[in-house]
């Protein structure tokens, strides 16, 4: 079974062009350096039916602020779940914009995510929770599951991997030999494991801000080691800030490592 994996966003919060900014990555013409908040869209090749929601195909990996104008770039046509790796608002802020497969799929969405996330995602949707009298436009319709661990969707295997956004607990995830972590500064020792054991991570999607140190995100520098370390054949690193212009930042990286860029495809 394969894997074909979609960047939707690869940008820091801000999105790059970052607003009133002139700097030459904000005013570059390389459609590479226009980045939109991060999420990925994970497709499998053949999946499987699901408890949850027949058979699971399409995976969403945050609703990104951007996710409409996403959606409609990548032609992502059906969401079959969810997964969470954070409730910050450039991961979650585009929920409502799930209505749209509701009424396509005509069924909720399971949206996966640990317990302080889904207890967020309650308190910032509070209106799709707990809905009031007047719906207007109607409502994400969502069947909120807690990661405990490993689970399966589509046939395959979801491994949530603990990370920390600064001093926040924060969800990466690995698929067989692909793993996608996102803001992220510190891969705990006990997190380790999951990265390396049964043959290890051959492709990973990695939190890469700038070349400057930054209290919550890794450095460029920081996450050619982890990529070292993890002994990964490809990597593309994503949550870019504007501080990296794509042409000139993949010259300096090894080999086997890049920037990614809004609607990178890989094959995995």
């Amino acid at each position: 079974m394969s894997l074909k994996v979609t960047v939707l966003g690869s940008g820091t919060s801000h999105g790059v062009p970052s607003i009133g900014c002139d700097c030459a990555v904000c005013t570059s013409s390389d459609p590479r350096d226009r980045r939109t908040r991060p999420s990925i869209w994970i497709e499998i090749d053949g999946g499987a039916p699901s408890s949850f929601a027949g058979a699971v195909r399409s995976i969403l990996v945050d609703t990104s602020t951007d996710l409409r104008a996403q959606a409609l770039a990548c032609g992502m046509r059906r969401v079959d779940a969810i997964l969470f790796t954070h409730s910050h608002a450039d991961h979650v802020f585009g929920l409502d914009d799930v209505r749209r497969y509701n009424q396509m799929q005509r069924a909720p969405i399971p949206c996966f995510a640990d317990a302080e996330t889904l207890d967020s995602l309650r308190r910032m949707f509070s209106y799709v929770f707990n809905p009031p009298k007047q719906i207007g436009g109607g409502l994400p319709q969502l069947s909120l599951f807690q990661i405990a661990g490993p689970f399966t969707l589509g046939g395959v295997e979801i491994v949530p991997v603990p990370l920390f956004h600064g001093r926040l607990p924060v969800l990466g995830f690995r698929i067989g030999g692909f793993a996608y972590l996102t803001d992220c500064n510190r891969i705990p020792d006990e997190s380790w494991p999951l990265l390396t054991d049964r043959g290890g991570v051959r492709t990973v999607i990695l939190d890469a801000l700038r070349h400057r140190p930054h209290s919550t995100h890794f450095s460029v520098a920081e996450a050619v080691d982890v990529v070292a370390q993890l002994g990964a054949e490809r990597a593309y690193f994503t949550h870019i800030c504007h501080d990296l212009a794509h042409a000139a930042t993949n010259a300096q990286l090894p080999a086997g490592v890049e920037l990614a860029y809004d609607g990178l495809v890989l094959t995995v």
